[in-house]
This record gives C-alpha cells, structure tokens and sequence, in this order.
C-alpha cells in the first residue's frame, strides 16, 4: 500500500505556511512568482519522495533543474514587493539552465552548482529584509512578509547545506542510508519553519518609551517629517487599509528608507506606528463625536482586523475603544 512521501507533506506545509503569510499582498508580478513558487516547492516534495522513498530512478534527472528553479522564484517574489523590483527576470533562468547541462554533460558540476544556488539566493533574500527594502506591502501586512522573507532565506540556505552534506555522506556511506538523511532533512526544515513562526518578534521602540540618546532633531529631518505628515493628510491617505511605505514615500516625493528613517530618528517609531497614531487619533475623534459602531470606526480609520485595531489603541490610549467612547463620550 502506498504511503505519502514526508517530503510531499513537508513541501505543502510550509508552501501553506508561506502562502498564509503572503496571502493578501499584491504588488506587479509578485503574485505569480508566488504561486509558481509555491507549486514547485510542493512538487519538489513528490519529486524527492518518490526519489528516495520508492525508488523511482528517472527522477534523478529532473530533481536537481527543479530544485535550481525554486531560489530563483523565491527571490523574484519578494523582490516584487520591494522598491526596486527585476525589471528584467530572464537571468534569473541561468542557474537551472545551467543545471541541466550540467545533468546531462557533467554530473560532477551539479552538487557545487546547486550550493552556490541555494546559499546565493537565500543571502539576497535575506538581504532585502536586513535592508528593509520590501516596501510595497500594506503596513499591516509587512511584519508578514518580512518574516515569510527571513524563514525561506533560512530554508534555502539549510537545503544548501544539507544537500551537501548528503552528497558527501553518499560518496563515503553509498545509498543505503539516504532516505533516512532525507527524512532528517525535512524534519528539520519543519523544526526551523516552526520555530522562527513561534519566536516573538523583536520588540520596538514605542512612544511612550523612546529610546534616550543625546541627539538632537536637525532641521531637515523636522522638515522632511512634516512632508511626510502633508502627504499622510493627502486625500485621506492614512486612512486606506492598503497603504505602504512605497506609496506614502512616493506620495511625500522621498525614497522609501529616507521616509522610513526620519519618521524613526525624529519619533522614535516605526512607519507602522507613526502610520496608526494619526488612525488612532481620528478613531478617538469619531468615537467622541459620533454613534458610529466599533466597527465602522475601525474600518474607517484603515485597520482591516479589530485585534490590530484594539492592539494599536491601547498602545497609544492605554484604552479599549469602547472604554474611550464611554469616558470622552460628548455631553
């Protein structure tokens, strides 16, 4: 009786992991990156299952040139959602082009190939994230995908160096022992999958506890912050529920890091925050000054779920919402 391959269901949790994480977010070409991602990785999954797990030979050939297209999709996808995306993708075809020749011409070439690949891309992945360059994403949604960013990084990575290790212990040990190696390896890419998702994130700086330094303000950054707070006020921008640091910093007419650098040298916050305090502060005004639901409030001032919405209010009141409407409620 056949069983599923573990590669299969670790290859569809996390491309269901990531998907979750990424859902929602749209930017010009990211979303079929994605999804082409996203497929590979869990056919990928069948590939090395059937490999190793049944036997099936032929696979051999065809398991390196899809693994080589996987890190190449990846990077496309979150470099769609940064400030500069690949204007041109077709170079990105090389690695697996490369890889079939090498199948077919020079199997020896294959292995270091394929590491360089993974290592390769994994480090510019991670990259954008240590630079914060993916801008395109609505703010609610960018912790997201920075971490869905960081977690593939660090599993493209892993595959690279356990796929070397495995070429090396095949060279010394044969075959025999294989799919026992593999299984390890995809446990261990849902130990790390499950961990980075369960480790709390990094607390910031908040207003109420700014961090001290002996810096003072220039002059430029008082300016370039109230361009940013004009361009925020701009047809209501803080209030859409799809607003990024890409069209806030195109909407203020400054590069995407400068915005989000001087909102942080002169508040001591995040783009996030600095976004919902001016939310915050309308839903305060139009829960003082109308009947208008919960709800509706949130939804107006342009949080899409009510446990940010709570969260951020409490944050900057120290309230619920409700609470607030009942002490500051007009006479």
């Amino acid at each position: 009786m056949l069983s599923v391959p573990l590669p299969f269901i670790v290859g569809l949790v996390v491309a269901l992991i990531l998907y979750r994480n990424l859902k929602g977010v749209e930017a010009p070409g990211s979303r079929r990156y994605l999804m082409a991602f996203l497929c590979l990785y869990a056919l990928q999954g069948m590939i090395i299952g059937l490999r190793f797990g049944y036997g099936v030979a032929p696979l051999m050939l065809v398991q390196p040139v899809t693994a080589a297209i996987m890190p190449p999709l990846a990077y496309l996808t979150f470099r769609a959602l940064s400030s500069t995306p690949v204007a041109r993708p077709w170079p990105h075809a090389l690695p697996p082009l490369l890889l079939a020749l090498g199948v077919a011409f020079a199997p020896w070439f294959v292995d270091p190939l394929l590491l360089l690949t993974f290592l390769g891309y994994g480090l510019a992945i991670w990259q954008l994230t240590r630079r914060e360059d993916i801008t395109e994403p609505a703010l609610q949604k960018t912790a997201a995908v920075m971490r869905a960013a960081r977690v593939t990084a660090l599993l493209l990575a892993f595959f690279a160096l356990t796929d070397a290790l495995l070429a090396a212990f095949t060279l010394v040990y044969g075959n025999a022992y294989v799919p026992m190696a593999v299984t390890g390896m995809n446990i261990g890419a849902i130990v790390i999958t499950g961990v980075y998702y369960l480790w709390p994130e990094r607390e910031v700086p908040s207003a109420e506890a700014p961090v001290e330094d002996d810096r003072r303000t220039a002059p430029e950054d008082e300016a370039a912050l109230r361009r940013i707070g004009e361009a925020l006020e701009a047809d209501g921008l803080y209030a859409q529920e799809n607003l990024s640091l890409a069209r806030l910093a195109r909407k203020a007419g400054m590069p995407a890091r400068e915005v989000s650098a001087v909102i942080n040298r002169v508040t001591g916050l995040n783009v996030s925050q600095y976004v919902n305090n001016r939310r915050i502060a309308e839903a305060c005004r139009l829960l003082e000054e109308t009947e208008k639901p919960l709800t509706t409030v949130m939804f107006d001032c342009g949080f899409a779920t009510k446990s940010n919405f709570n969260r951020e209010f409490r944050r900057v009141t120290g309230n619920s919402p409700s609470q607030w409407r009942v002490a500051h409620r007009k006479a």
